[in-house]
């Protein structure tokens, strides 16, 4: 544990006390002030001054700074339990983060195999619709050219009874 530094209420009632003891006595009765103390009378207060530090010092001043420094050890813990939370909580999101990544990855997969099964569909149904459109050409094309065949014979059938009948009366007569 490194070296701490001393609390700010213990150096000021260590200094009060030495000042207590050395400081300027108060101005006599007899009109001087007294700068040497009495001997006896400082004697007496190192003695209880001496006495009275274990004791306040087992009494008063561990207890406290037992104290103290049992909040700092509790401060300390939040501090590394907090950083613990914020660690787990980051990784949390890099999780999230990725998952949401991977989602949107597999979205894009499948909305690319969707599109192309909708053009693999789409190319079949034209390619179904282009050959029942050259069948239904190929039949209709048929179907004209009996048709244009039908009328043909129909025609010459008519051409020459046309012919005949015109020949009749330019001739006058009937042919046979």
């Amino acid at each position: 544990m490194a070296l701490e530094r001393p609390r700010p209420a213990l150096v000021w009632s260590l200094a009060a006390g030495v000042l207590g003891i050395f400081g300027p006595a108060a101005p006599s009765a007899a009109g001087g002030l007294q700068i040497i103390p009495d001997p006896p009378v400082l004697l007496v207060l190192l003695i209880l001054f001496v006495l009275l530090v274990p004791l306040l010092n087992r009494i008063l001043f561990r207890p406290v700074l037992g104290v103290l420094e049992e909040r700092d050890q509790r401060i300390d813990g939040a501090h590394a339990r907090a950083e613990r939370v914020s660690q787990d909580a980051e990784a949390s999101l890099a999780r999230y983060e990725a998952a949401i990544r991977d989602a949107a990855a597999a979205a894009e997969r499948d909305r690319k195999a969707a599109v192309e099964a909708a053009q693999r569909q789409h190319a079949g149904a034209v390619a179904a619709a282009r050959q029942d459109a050259e069948h239904l050409i190929e039949r209709a094309r048929a179907d004209v050219a009996a048709a244009l065949e039908d009328a043909r014979g129909v025609l010459q059938t008519q051409a020459r009874e046309l012919a005949r009948e015109a020949a009749a009366r330019v001739l006058g007569r009937g042919l046979a």
